[in-house]
């Protein structure tokens, strides 16, 4: 899905970054305050369910089945999230022309989302912090 910029070739911009015409611009304003509208409830309920998983890892007295039953409430309010997104993306492909599409990367309008990114997996652990770089020893 990623397209990277190397010299000579056409960049890779946001929908906001293109040469857009002033209706354009307006509908695609229109566009995003839509969708942060329908977003925003998501995004606080989600943060919400981040918070209890984090309780209930971390309660000793909470079963295993009631950490899977919210973690199932964080994939489900995930997936509602996307596709609100993928609706976005629509919505702006729909008012784009041929030529702006061509340099329009969807996957810069959402550059926080997983799975928007190229080359982002599913969510793992943090392995050991790596050790810094030591300097060669100096020769005197």
């Amino acid at each position: 899905m990623g397209r990277m910029h190397r010299r000579g070739e056409t960049p890779c911009l946001r929908a906001f970054d293109l040469t857009l015409s002033p209706d354009q611009i307006k509908e695609l304003e229109l566009i995003q305050q839509s969708f942060f509208r329908e977003a925003q409830p998501i995004r606080t309920e989600l943060l919400s369910k981040y918070l209890e998983l984090k309780e209930f890892l971390t309660n000793p007295i909470i079963k295993i089945e009631s950490i899977h039953a919210k973690n199932a409430e964080i994939i489900l309010l995930q997936s509602k999230l996307e596709e609100r997104a993928i609706h976005y993306l629509i919505k702006v492909r729909a008012l784009l022309t041929q030529d702006q599409l061509r340099t329009w990367c969807p996957e810069q309008e959402f550059p926080h989302s997983r799975r928007m990114m190229p080359g982002s997996g599913p969510m793992t652990p943090m392995g050991p912090p790596k050790p810094y770089p030591q300097e060669p020893p100096r020769k005197e």
